[in-house]
Protein backbone atom coordinates (compact mmCIF):
# COMPACT_ATOMS: atom_id res chain seq x y z
CA UNK A 1 0.00 0.00 0.00
CA UNK A 2 1.19 3.50 -0.85
CA UNK A 3 0.67 5.08 2.57
CA UNK A 4 1.83 8.51 1.47
CA UNK A 5 -0.61 8.61 -1.46
CA UNK A 6 -3.47 7.52 0.81
CA UNK A 7 -2.60 10.21 3.32
CA UNK A 8 -2.46 12.91 0.66
CA UNK A 9 -5.81 11.85 -0.73
CA UNK A 10 -7.32 12.02 2.76
CA UNK A 11 -5.87 15.47 3.47
CA UNK A 12 -7.12 16.72 0.12
CA UNK A 13 -10.61 15.43 0.92
CA UNK A 14 -10.47 17.14 4.31
CA UNK A 15 -9.51 20.46 2.73
CA UNK A 16 -12.29 20.12 0.14
CA UNK A 17 -15.05 19.51 2.74
CA UNK A 18 -17.47 22.45 2.89
CA UNK A 19 -19.88 21.34 5.61
CA UNK A 20 -19.99 19.34 8.80
CA UNK A 21 -21.84 16.58 6.94
CA UNK A 22 -19.10 16.47 4.33
CA UNK A 23 -16.30 16.29 6.90
CA UNK A 24 -18.15 13.45 8.64
CA UNK A 25 -18.28 11.57 5.35
CA UNK A 26 -14.50 12.07 4.95
CA UNK A 27 -13.91 10.75 8.48
CA UNK A 28 -15.93 7.61 7.76
CA UNK A 29 -14.19 7.05 4.39
CA UNK A 30 -10.61 7.42 5.61
CA UNK A 31 -10.81 6.59 9.35
CA UNK A 32 -13.85 4.33 9.65
CA UNK A 33 -13.67 0.66 10.58
CA UNK A 34 -13.76 -0.42 6.93
CA UNK A 35 -11.40 2.25 5.60
CA UNK A 36 -8.20 1.21 3.75
CA UNK A 37 -6.07 2.68 6.54
CA UNK A 38 -7.82 0.73 9.33
CA UNK A 39 -7.76 -2.50 7.32
CA UNK A 40 -4.01 -2.05 6.65
CA UNK A 41 -3.36 -1.53 10.39
CA UNK A 42 -5.07 -4.84 11.18
CA UNK A 43 -2.71 -6.68 8.85
CA UNK A 44 0.56 -5.11 10.07
CA UNK A 45 3.28 -7.69 10.71
CA UNK A 46 6.34 -5.49 11.31
CA UNK A 47 7.09 -2.56 13.61
CA UNK A 48 8.22 -0.09 10.95
CA UNK A 49 5.09 -0.46 8.83
CA UNK A 50 2.94 -0.10 11.90
CA UNK A 51 4.66 3.11 12.95
CA UNK A 52 4.25 4.57 9.45
CA UNK A 53 0.54 3.73 9.29
CA UNK A 54 -0.15 5.04 12.83
CA UNK A 55 1.66 8.30 12.07
CA UNK A 56 -0.45 8.77 8.92
CA UNK A 57 -3.63 7.95 10.84
CA UNK A 58 -2.82 10.53 13.54
CA UNK A 59 -2.13 13.25 10.95
CA UNK A 60 -5.42 12.52 9.17
CA UNK A 61 -7.36 12.48 12.48
CA UNK A 62 -5.83 15.84 13.47
CA UNK A 63 -6.72 17.33 10.12
CA UNK A 64 -10.30 16.05 10.32
CA UNK A 65 -10.77 17.41 13.88
CA UNK A 66 -9.35 20.83 12.95
CA UNK A 67 -11.49 21.08 9.81
CA UNK A 68 -14.60 19.95 11.68
CA UNK A 69 -14.12 22.63 14.36
CA UNK A 70 -13.57 25.24 11.65
CA UNK A 71 -16.73 24.24 9.79
CA UNK A 72 -18.79 24.20 13.00
CA UNK A 73 -17.68 27.76 13.81
CA UNK A 74 -18.46 28.86 10.27
CA UNK A 75 -21.95 27.33 10.38
CA UNK A 76 -22.65 28.95 13.74
CA UNK A 77 -21.53 32.35 12.44
CA UNK A 78 -23.75 31.90 9.41
CA UNK A 79 -26.80 31.02 11.49
CA UNK A 80 -26.19 33.96 13.82
CA UNK A 81 -25.94 36.38 10.88
CA UNK A 82 -28.71 34.97 8.70
CA UNK A 83 -31.30 33.54 11.07
CA UNK A 84 -33.61 35.87 12.94
CA UNK A 85 -36.11 35.33 15.77
CA UNK A 86 -39.28 37.40 15.57
CA UNK A 87 -39.83 38.25 19.21
CA UNK A 88 -43.30 39.63 18.40
CA UNK A 89 -44.61 36.17 17.49
CA UNK A 90 -46.65 34.47 20.21
CA UNK A 91 -45.04 31.50 21.90
CA UNK A 92 -46.36 28.06 21.25
CA UNK A 93 -48.97 27.01 23.76
CA UNK A 94 -47.64 25.49 26.96
CA UNK A 95 -49.96 23.12 28.83
CA UNK A 96 -51.30 24.86 31.92
CA UNK A 97 -51.39 23.16 35.26
CA UNK A 98 -54.55 22.98 37.29
CA UNK A 99 -55.61 22.49 40.86
CA UNK A 100 -56.09 18.96 42.11
CA UNK A 101 -59.77 17.99 42.33
CA UNK A 102 -59.66 17.77 46.15
CA UNK A 103 -58.13 21.25 46.31
CA UNK A 104 -60.87 22.54 44.02
CA UNK A 105 -63.61 21.12 46.25
CA UNK A 106 -61.86 22.31 49.40
CA UNK A 107 -61.79 25.86 48.06
CA UNK A 108 -65.44 25.66 47.02
CA UNK A 109 -66.43 24.61 50.54
CA UNK A 110 -64.29 27.35 52.07
CA UNK A 111 -65.88 29.95 49.78
CA UNK A 112 -69.40 28.81 50.78
CA UNK A 113 -68.69 29.21 54.48
CA UNK A 114 -66.67 32.39 54.17
CA UNK A 115 -69.72 33.81 52.43
CA UNK A 116 -71.84 32.76 55.41
CA UNK A 117 -69.53 34.57 57.83
CA UNK A 118 -67.54 31.58 59.07
CA UNK A 119 -63.76 31.57 59.37
CA UNK A 120 -61.32 28.83 58.39
CA UNK A 121 -59.28 27.24 61.22
CA UNK A 122 -56.29 24.97 60.66
CA UNK A 123 -55.99 22.02 63.02
CA UNK A 124 -53.11 19.76 64.05
CA UNK A 125 -52.52 16.52 62.20
CA UNK A 126 -50.71 15.02 65.22
CA UNK A 127 -53.12 15.05 68.15
CA UNK A 128 -53.44 13.79 71.70
CA UNK A 129 -56.00 11.20 72.71
CA UNK A 130 -57.58 13.87 74.91
CA UNK A 131 -58.54 16.10 71.98
CA UNK A 132 -59.15 13.30 69.51
CA UNK A 133 -61.28 11.07 71.77
CA UNK A 134 -61.86 12.23 75.36
CA UNK A 135 -62.90 15.79 74.51
CA UNK A 136 -65.25 14.47 71.82
CA UNK A 137 -67.10 12.15 74.21
CA UNK A 138 -65.80 8.87 72.76
CA UNK A 139 -66.50 6.14 75.34
CA UNK A 140 -63.48 4.16 76.66
CA UNK A 141 -64.30 1.05 74.63
CA UNK A 142 -65.02 2.78 71.33
CA UNK A 143 -63.41 0.91 68.35
CA UNK A 144 -61.70 4.09 67.12
CA UNK A 145 -59.47 4.03 70.22
CA UNK A 146 -57.99 0.69 69.16
CA UNK A 147 -54.57 0.50 67.54
CA UNK A 148 -56.26 -1.67 64.94
CA UNK A 149 -58.26 1.34 63.76
CA UNK A 150 -56.09 4.40 64.49
CA UNK A 151 -52.44 5.27 63.85
CA UNK A 152 -50.84 5.84 67.27
CA UNK A 153 -47.42 7.39 67.75
CA UNK A 154 -47.36 6.53 71.46
CA UNK A 155 -50.00 5.76 74.10
CA UNK A 156 -51.22 9.37 74.24
CA UNK A 157 -50.45 10.65 70.72
CA UNK A 158 -51.82 9.70 67.32
CA UNK A 159 -52.45 10.99 63.83
CA UNK A 160 -55.88 12.59 64.02
CA UNK A 161 -58.73 10.39 62.86
CA UNK A 162 -60.93 13.38 62.00
CA UNK A 163 -60.77 17.16 61.96
CA UNK A 164 -63.07 17.46 65.02
CA UNK A 165 -60.24 18.13 67.56
CA UNK A 166 -59.96 21.63 66.08
CA UNK A 167 -63.46 22.28 67.46
CA UNK A 168 -62.39 21.49 71.03
CA UNK A 169 -59.20 23.54 70.76
CA UNK A 170 -61.14 26.52 69.37
CA UNK A 171 -63.80 26.34 72.09
CA UNK A 172 -61.11 26.11 74.78
CA UNK A 173 -59.44 29.25 73.46
CA UNK A 174 -62.50 31.38 72.68
CA UNK A 175 -65.94 32.26 73.98
CA UNK A 176 -69.09 32.10 71.82
CA UNK A 177 -70.22 33.08 69.28
CA UNK A 178 -68.07 30.68 67.23
CA UNK A 179 -68.56 29.94 63.54
CA UNK A 180 -65.66 27.95 62.06
CA UNK A 181 -64.78 25.34 59.45
CA UNK A 182 -61.64 23.22 59.54
CA UNK A 183 -60.40 21.30 56.51
CA UNK A 184 -57.44 18.97 56.16
CA UNK A 185 -55.94 15.48 56.11
CA UNK A 186 -57.00 12.78 58.52
CA UNK A 187 -55.62 9.28 59.09
CA UNK A 188 -57.11 5.88 59.81
CA UNK A 189 -55.75 2.35 59.63
CA UNK A 190 -57.80 1.42 56.56
CA UNK A 191 -56.83 -0.98 53.79
CA UNK A 192 -56.90 0.90 50.47
CA UNK A 193 -59.83 -0.05 48.27
CA UNK A 194 -62.35 1.70 46.03
CA UNK A 195 -63.88 3.66 48.92
CA UNK A 196 -61.14 3.75 51.61
CA UNK A 197 -57.58 5.04 51.95
CA UNK A 198 -55.43 5.45 55.09
CA UNK A 199 -55.14 9.19 54.34
CA UNK A 200 -58.09 11.29 53.24
CA UNK A 201 -59.57 14.78 53.68
CA UNK A 202 -62.43 16.11 55.76
CA UNK A 203 -64.30 19.34 56.27
CA UNK A 204 -65.51 19.98 59.81
CA UNK A 205 -67.97 22.74 60.69
CA UNK A 206 -68.92 24.17 64.07
CA UNK A 207 -71.38 26.86 65.11
CA UNK A 208 -71.93 27.80 68.77
CA UNK A 209 -74.15 30.68 69.82
CA UNK A 210 -77.29 31.49 71.75
CA UNK A 211 -80.49 30.07 70.34
CA UNK A 212 -79.04 27.76 67.67
CA UNK A 213 -81.44 24.97 66.73
CA UNK A 214 -81.56 21.89 64.53
CA UNK A 215 -83.31 24.02 61.90
CA UNK A 216 -80.18 26.19 61.64
CA UNK A 217 -78.12 23.06 61.00
CA UNK A 218 -80.41 21.62 58.32
CA UNK A 219 -80.71 25.01 56.65
CA UNK A 220 -76.92 25.40 56.55
CA UNK A 221 -76.38 21.90 55.16
CA UNK A 222 -79.15 22.37 52.60
CA UNK A 223 -77.36 25.50 51.39
CA UNK A 224 -74.00 23.67 51.22
CA UNK A 225 -75.38 20.61 49.42
CA UNK A 226 -77.06 22.71 46.75
CA UNK A 227 -73.89 24.75 46.29
CA UNK A 228 -71.88 21.54 45.76
CA UNK A 229 -74.36 19.40 43.79
CA UNK A 230 -76.65 21.93 42.08
CA UNK A 231 -79.55 24.13 43.04
CA UNK A 232 -82.01 21.61 41.61
CA UNK A 233 -81.08 18.93 44.13
CA UNK A 234 -83.35 18.09 47.05
CA UNK A 235 -82.04 17.32 50.55
CA UNK A 236 -83.14 14.99 53.31
CA UNK A 237 -81.95 14.41 56.87
CA UNK A 238 -82.31 11.19 58.88
CA UNK A 239 -81.58 10.43 62.51
CA UNK A 240 -78.31 8.67 63.36
CA UNK A 241 -75.79 8.30 66.22
CA UNK A 242 -72.41 9.98 66.77
CA UNK A 243 -70.61 10.24 70.15
CA UNK A 244 -70.20 14.02 70.03
CA UNK A 245 -73.64 15.16 68.79
CA UNK A 246 -77.12 14.75 70.23
CA UNK A 247 -79.40 14.52 68.35
CA UNK A 248 -77.39 13.28 65.36
CA UNK A 249 -78.40 13.18 61.72
CA UNK A 250 -77.11 12.05 58.34
CA UNK A 251 -77.47 14.30 55.31
CA UNK A 252 -78.74 12.98 51.97
CA UNK A 253 -79.01 14.63 48.56
CA UNK A 254 -81.33 13.52 45.77
CA UNK A 255 -79.56 11.37 43.19
CA UNK A 256 -78.08 13.48 40.40
CA UNK A 257 -78.35 10.57 37.94
CA UNK A 258 -82.01 9.59 38.29
CA UNK A 259 -83.28 12.71 40.14
CA UNK A 260 -84.80 10.55 42.85
CA UNK A 261 -86.47 7.97 40.64
CA UNK A 262 -84.08 5.17 41.64
CA UNK A 263 -81.03 3.78 39.87
CA UNK A 264 -77.92 1.66 40.64
CA UNK A 265 -75.95 4.77 41.70
CA UNK A 266 -78.34 5.48 44.58
CA UNK A 267 -79.15 1.77 45.11
CA UNK A 268 -82.65 2.48 43.82
CA UNK A 269 -83.45 4.65 46.82
CA UNK A 270 -83.38 7.99 45.04
CA UNK A 271 -81.05 9.43 47.73
CA UNK A 272 -77.29 9.51 48.25
CA UNK A 273 -75.73 9.77 51.72
CA UNK A 274 -73.17 12.57 52.04
CA UNK A 275 -72.14 12.65 55.71
CA UNK A 276 -72.97 13.05 59.38
CA UNK A 277 -73.93 16.04 61.52
CA UNK A 278 -75.86 16.96 64.65
CA UNK A 279 -76.35 19.28 67.59
CA UNK A 280 -73.28 19.55 69.83
CA UNK A 281 -73.68 17.27 72.84
CA UNK A 282 -73.89 19.38 76.05
CA UNK A 283 -71.14 17.17 77.54
CA UNK A 284 -68.68 18.77 75.12
CA UNK A 285 -69.63 22.18 76.51
CA UNK A 286 -68.81 20.87 79.99
CA UNK A 287 -65.32 19.88 78.79
CA UNK A 288 -64.59 23.45 77.60
CA UNK A 289 -66.44 25.35 80.36
CA UNK A 290 -69.40 26.65 78.35
CA UNK A 291 -72.81 27.18 79.92
CA UNK A 292 -74.94 24.51 78.23
CA UNK A 293 -78.09 26.26 79.43
CA UNK A 294 -77.13 29.42 77.58
CA UNK A 295 -75.38 28.15 74.47
CA UNK A 296 -76.19 25.54 71.86
CA UNK A 297 -74.47 24.59 68.65
CA UNK A 298 -74.20 22.24 65.73
CA UNK A 299 -71.35 20.40 64.02
CA UNK A 300 -70.82 18.31 60.91
CA UNK A 301 -67.95 16.37 59.36
CA UNK A 302 -67.82 15.21 55.74
CA UNK A 303 -65.19 13.60 53.52
CA UNK A 304 -64.00 15.66 50.57
CA UNK A 305 -63.12 12.53 48.58
CA UNK A 306 -66.68 11.27 49.02
CA UNK A 307 -68.06 14.58 47.77
CA UNK A 308 -65.76 14.33 44.73
CA UNK A 309 -66.86 10.77 43.96
CA UNK A 310 -70.55 11.60 44.29
CA UNK A 311 -70.35 14.75 42.22
CA UNK A 312 -68.20 13.41 39.40
CA UNK A 313 -69.34 9.78 39.36
CA UNK A 314 -65.99 7.96 39.35
CA UNK A 315 -66.01 4.55 41.06
CA UNK A 316 -62.60 4.37 42.75
CA UNK A 317 -61.22 7.16 44.94
CA UNK A 318 -57.68 5.79 44.49
CA UNK A 319 -57.79 7.42 41.05
CA UNK A 320 -57.38 10.74 42.86
CA UNK A 321 -53.83 9.81 43.93
CA UNK A 322 -52.51 7.78 40.98
CA UNK A 323 -51.30 10.94 39.21
CA UNK A 324 -52.76 9.77 35.90
CA UNK A 325 -53.13 12.93 33.80
CA UNK A 326 -55.85 11.32 31.71
CA UNK A 327 -57.97 11.31 34.87
CA UNK A 328 -56.86 14.65 36.33
CA UNK A 329 -57.44 16.62 33.12
CA UNK A 330 -61.17 15.89 33.28
CA UNK A 331 -61.68 18.32 36.18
Amino acid sequence: MDVEALEQAALAAVAAARSTDAIEAVRVEYLGRKSALKLALREVRDRETGMTLNAARERVESAVAAREAELQRAELDRRLSEERVDVTLPLGGYPRGRLHLITQIRREVEDVFLGLGYRVVDGREVETTHYNFDGLNFPPGHPARSRLHSLFIDDDTLLRTETSPSQIRTMEAEQPPIYIVSLGRVYRRDTPDATHTPVFHQVEGLAVDEGITLADLTGTLDFLLKALFGQGRRTQFRTHYFPFTEPSIEAYVSCHVCDGAGCPVCRHSGWIEVGGAGMVDPKLFEFVGYDAERYSGFAFGWGLERIAMLRHEFPDLRELWRNDLRFSRQF
